[in-house]
């Protein structure tokens, strides 16, 4: 997976290569899709949801240029893998997951994996979590058809936030937002295809 998928395309951050050579992405998917865990394509893993495909994984964490002792906030939990590739890269990783089932089942992997330190909330990722803000990134794993204000709002300045910007039904350009002067800088990576983002972000 990290020679051919990672390393033989774009993927050059040493410590994301070895961090994903390292993380058992087969205990984040159902056990009868198990020997796909490594595939370069999205998963199911109930609810409508997947877990994406390891070179989008890589790619948006590469983007993100997280330090040590970041706080980051994660949008779309989901089977809680991105989660624990954040946790290798820092010690404070948020994560918030709307499907309540999703978000117990995740805390429970992480914490049994030994990402005990990543917080796991249930909740509407579209407003964040302002308690824990500010964060040095934002990573979004839902497409939305804008930026939701109340993310950027919770980046501090010079922050990054990396989100599928586009139509929530078909295809949207993952973008990486950097904010300078409380306003967001725009660069578009490529073109993907995520799962919308539902709640209080369907009504926008």
């Amino acid at each position: 997976m990290v020679e051919r998928d990672l390393k033989g395309r774009d993927i050059k951050d040493p410590k994301v290569l070895e961090i994903m050579g390292r993380i058992p992405r087969h205990l984040f998917v159902d056990p009868s899709l198990r020997n796909q865990a490594y595939a370069d394509h999205p998963l199911p893993i109930g609810e409508g949801q997947t877990i994406s495909q390891p070179y989008i994984v890589a790619l948006m964490t590469q983007a993100l240029q997280i330090k040590p002792g970041e706080r980051v906030l994660e949008i779309g939990t989901g089977s809680g893998y991105q989660a624990a590739v954040l946790a290798e890269l820092t010690d404070q990783v948020y994560t918030i997951e709307i499907r309540e089932t999703l978000a117990k089942k995740a805390a429970e992997r992480l914490k049994k994996l030994g990402y005990d330190k990543v917080q796991v909330k249930y909740g509407d990722g579209y407003f964040g979590w302002e308690e824990a803000a500010p964060f040095a990134a934002i990573i979004v794993t839902c497409a939305a058809n804008h930026i939701p204000p109340p993310l950027l709002k919770q980046l501090k300045e010079g922050g990054r936030l990396v989100i599928p910007l586009g139509s929530t039904t078909y295809f949207q350009t993952l973008t990486l937002v950097t904010k300078q002067s409380g306003k967001p800088e725009v660069q578009h990576l490529l073109g993907v295809s995520f799962v919308p983002m539902i709640g209080e972000a369907l009504k926008k």
